[in-house]
Protein backbone atom coordinates (compact mmCIF):
# COMPACT_ATOMS: atom_id res chain seq x y z
CA UNK A 1 0.00 0.00 0.00
CA UNK A 2 1.23 3.43 -0.74
CA UNK A 3 0.73 6.09 1.36
CA UNK A 4 0.99 8.87 -0.10
CA UNK A 5 0.02 12.06 1.55
CA UNK A 6 -2.67 14.50 0.22
CA UNK A 7 -2.62 18.21 0.16
CA UNK A 8 -4.02 20.30 3.29
CA UNK A 9 -7.61 21.71 2.73
CA UNK A 10 -9.00 24.64 4.20
CA UNK A 11 -11.80 24.06 6.91
CA UNK A 12 -15.18 24.95 5.97
CA UNK A 13 -17.96 26.12 4.99
CA UNK A 14 -19.48 25.24 7.43
CA UNK A 15 -19.77 28.45 10.18
CA UNK A 16 -23.58 28.53 9.87
CA UNK A 17 -24.43 24.89 10.64
CA UNK A 18 -25.51 24.30 14.50
CA UNK A 19 -25.99 28.30 15.30
CA UNK A 20 -29.05 29.66 16.23
CA UNK A 21 -31.35 31.98 13.84
CA UNK A 22 -31.60 34.27 16.71
CA UNK A 23 -27.92 34.68 18.06
CA UNK A 24 -29.05 33.11 21.25
CA UNK A 25 -25.83 31.02 21.42
CA UNK A 26 -24.03 34.30 22.37
CA UNK A 27 -26.24 34.73 24.95
CA UNK A 28 -24.11 33.12 27.97
CA UNK A 29 -25.61 34.92 30.82
CA UNK A 30 -28.99 34.17 31.93
CA UNK A 31 -31.19 36.88 33.97
CA UNK A 32 -30.14 35.07 36.94
CA UNK A 33 -26.32 34.88 36.91
CA UNK A 34 -24.06 36.13 39.13
CA UNK A 35 -21.05 38.48 38.71
CA UNK A 36 -20.15 41.43 36.42
CA UNK A 37 -22.42 41.33 33.19
CA UNK A 38 -20.96 42.58 30.49
CA UNK A 39 -21.42 43.19 26.30
CA UNK A 40 -18.27 41.86 24.44
CA UNK A 41 -18.01 42.58 21.22
CA UNK A 42 -15.32 40.79 18.80
CA UNK A 43 -14.25 41.97 15.76
CA UNK A 44 -12.56 39.82 13.31
CA UNK A 45 -10.32 41.55 10.69
CA UNK A 46 -7.36 40.17 8.17
CA UNK A 47 -3.89 41.16 7.41
CA UNK A 48 -5.11 44.30 5.76
CA UNK A 49 -7.52 45.65 8.27
CA UNK A 50 -10.76 44.50 6.49
CA UNK A 51 -13.71 42.86 8.18
CA UNK A 52 -13.92 39.17 8.19
CA UNK A 53 -17.68 38.30 7.78
CA UNK A 54 -17.86 34.66 7.19
CA UNK A 55 -15.99 33.60 10.17
CA UNK A 56 -17.10 31.55 13.23
CA UNK A 57 -15.77 32.67 16.88
CA UNK A 58 -16.06 30.27 20.24
CA UNK A 59 -15.93 31.46 23.14
CA UNK A 60 -15.11 29.50 26.61
CA UNK A 61 -14.86 31.17 30.24
CA UNK A 62 -15.18 30.76 33.77
CA UNK A 63 -18.18 32.23 35.86
CA UNK A 64 -17.89 35.77 37.44
CA UNK A 65 -16.14 33.62 40.68
CA UNK A 66 -13.77 31.88 38.65
CA UNK A 67 -15.23 28.70 38.43
CA UNK A 68 -15.72 26.41 35.14
CA UNK A 69 -19.13 24.15 34.20
CA UNK A 70 -16.59 21.42 33.61
CA UNK A 71 -15.83 18.17 35.99
CA UNK A 72 -11.70 18.90 35.18
CA UNK A 73 -12.59 21.79 37.55
CA UNK A 74 -12.41 20.51 40.92
CA UNK A 75 -12.44 23.39 42.97
CA UNK A 76 -14.56 23.28 46.11
CA UNK A 77 -16.76 26.35 44.95
CA UNK A 78 -19.58 25.20 42.65
CA UNK A 79 -20.31 26.69 39.35
CA UNK A 80 -22.80 29.21 38.78
CA UNK A 81 -26.66 27.43 37.24
CA UNK A 82 -27.46 29.97 35.72
CA UNK A 83 -24.16 30.45 33.69
CA UNK A 84 -23.57 28.77 30.28
CA UNK A 85 -19.56 29.10 30.01
CA UNK A 86 -19.52 28.78 26.05
CA UNK A 87 -21.19 30.60 23.30
CA UNK A 88 -20.51 30.61 19.30
CA UNK A 89 -21.26 33.08 16.63
CA UNK A 90 -20.82 33.96 13.07
CA UNK A 91 -19.64 37.38 12.57
CA UNK A 92 -22.02 39.99 11.07
CA UNK A 93 -21.36 41.77 7.88
CA UNK A 94 -19.15 43.99 9.79
CA UNK A 95 -17.04 41.26 11.31
CA UNK A 96 -18.51 41.45 14.78
CA UNK A 97 -20.21 39.36 16.78
CA UNK A 98 -21.71 40.68 20.39
CA UNK A 99 -21.77 38.07 23.39
CA UNK A 100 -23.60 39.21 26.62
CA UNK A 101 -21.69 37.06 29.37
CA UNK A 102 -19.56 38.38 32.40
CA UNK A 103 -16.65 39.21 33.72
CA UNK A 104 -14.54 35.76 34.71
CA UNK A 105 -13.51 35.51 37.94
CA UNK A 106 -9.85 34.90 38.24
CA UNK A 107 -8.96 31.00 38.42
CA UNK A 108 -6.15 28.67 39.64
CA UNK A 109 -3.56 28.38 36.95
CA UNK A 110 -0.10 26.84 37.36
CA UNK A 111 1.03 25.67 40.81
CA UNK A 112 -2.26 27.22 42.13
CA UNK A 113 -0.99 30.67 41.25
CA UNK A 114 -3.93 32.44 39.91
CA UNK A 115 -4.89 33.72 36.30
CA UNK A 116 -6.11 37.08 35.49
CA UNK A 117 -10.04 37.35 34.45
CA UNK A 118 -9.92 36.07 30.42
CA UNK A 119 -12.26 34.66 28.34
CA UNK A 120 -10.62 31.38 26.08
CA UNK A 121 -11.28 32.18 22.44
CA UNK A 122 -11.83 30.30 19.00
CA UNK A 123 -11.67 31.53 15.66
CA UNK A 124 -12.46 29.32 12.62
CA UNK A 125 -12.28 30.95 9.09
CA UNK A 126 -12.02 30.00 5.47
CA UNK A 127 -8.87 29.66 4.23
CA UNK A 128 -7.74 28.70 7.52
CA UNK A 129 -5.90 24.98 7.61
CA UNK A 130 -6.58 24.83 11.22
CA UNK A 131 -8.84 26.70 14.11
CA UNK A 132 -6.50 29.65 15.97
CA UNK A 133 -6.66 29.85 19.76
CA UNK A 134 -6.11 33.03 21.90
CA UNK A 135 -7.16 35.04 24.78
CA UNK A 136 -8.66 37.84 25.71
CA UNK A 137 -7.64 39.62 28.94
CA UNK A 138 -9.10 43.23 30.15
CA UNK A 139 -6.81 46.06 29.73
CA UNK A 140 -6.37 47.74 32.89
CA UNK A 141 -6.68 45.01 35.48
CA UNK A 142 -4.18 44.68 37.93
CA UNK A 143 -4.37 40.67 37.83
CA UNK A 144 -2.88 41.22 33.91
CA UNK A 145 0.81 42.13 35.24
CA UNK A 146 1.27 38.40 37.39
CA UNK A 147 -0.82 36.49 34.89
CA UNK A 148 1.60 33.29 34.07
CA UNK A 149 -0.03 32.83 30.28
CA UNK A 150 0.29 36.79 29.74
CA UNK A 151 3.97 37.06 30.98
CA UNK A 152 4.70 34.44 28.43
CA UNK A 153 3.78 36.73 25.81
CA UNK A 154 6.43 39.38 24.78
CA UNK A 155 5.52 42.56 26.36
CA UNK A 156 5.04 44.54 23.13
CA UNK A 157 2.31 41.68 21.82
CA UNK A 158 0.41 41.93 24.75
CA UNK A 159 -1.47 44.43 24.00
CA UNK A 160 -3.22 42.14 20.90
CA UNK A 161 -4.74 39.98 23.91
CA UNK A 162 -6.57 42.77 25.12
CA UNK A 163 -10.23 44.19 25.37
CA UNK A 164 -10.99 47.44 25.93
CA UNK A 165 -13.87 49.49 27.71
CA UNK A 166 -16.30 50.58 25.31
CA UNK A 167 -18.25 54.18 25.23
CA UNK A 168 -21.63 52.03 26.91
CA UNK A 169 -21.47 50.63 30.69
CA UNK A 170 -20.50 47.31 30.75
CA UNK A 171 -19.29 47.16 27.28
CA UNK A 172 -16.13 45.67 25.92
CA UNK A 173 -14.06 45.49 22.60
CA UNK A 174 -11.83 43.03 21.18
CA UNK A 175 -9.80 42.95 17.82
CA UNK A 176 -8.98 40.12 16.86
CA UNK A 177 -6.14 40.17 13.61
CA UNK A 178 -5.70 36.96 11.83
CA UNK A 179 -3.14 38.23 10.37
CA UNK A 180 -0.60 41.21 9.95
CA UNK A 181 1.03 43.97 11.49
CA UNK A 182 -1.50 43.81 14.29
CA UNK A 183 -1.50 40.31 14.45
CA UNK A 184 -3.22 38.75 17.26
CA UNK A 185 -1.34 36.55 19.58
CA UNK A 186 -2.61 32.90 18.72
CA UNK A 187 -1.23 29.71 21.43
CA UNK A 188 -0.71 26.86 19.73
CA UNK A 189 -2.42 23.94 22.14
Amino acid sequence: MDLTPTANQPIGPFFHFALTPDNSAGVMAGPETRGERIRLVVRVLDASGANVTNAMVELWQADGEGHYNHPADVQQKSADPAFKGFGRLATDDGGLCVFDTVKPGAVTGFKGLMQAPHINVTVYTPGLLLRVVTRIYFAGDKANETDQILSLVPEDRRPTLMAHAGAEAGEWGFDLHLSGPCETVFFDI
